[in-house]
């Protein structure tokens, strides 16, 4: 995979996976800077599917691997909404 494609635009995922040694609080960092840096009309989830299979498959355990599978999970959990709109109305 080159660096910087539709999927990994700055190439953070791709980086992430050749720094040896690199921390799972690093890789969450990495992750964060790359869903910001995503356009807001792309399917995370299926962009995620992607780069799993691409760089880490069913059996990898590095540390982005872990926070991008942590990442799709908590994509399809549903959020409770706070505030105003989950009180109670009159």
């Amino acid at each position: 995979m080159k660096k910087g494609d539709a999927d990994d635009p700055k190439g953070l995922i791709f980086e992430a996976y050749r720094i040896e040694g690199i921390l799972k609080s690093e890789c969450r960092t990495i992750f964060l800077d790359w869903a910001l840096s995503l356009p807001v009309e792309v399917d995370t989830s299926a962009v995620l599917r992607r780069l799993i299979e691409k760089h880490g498959g069913a059996e990898d355990t590095h540390p982005m691997t872990e926070v991008m599978t942590e990442g799709l999970a908590g994509m399809a959990a549903p959020r409770r909404r706070g505030g105003w709109r989950a009180r109670p109305r009159d």
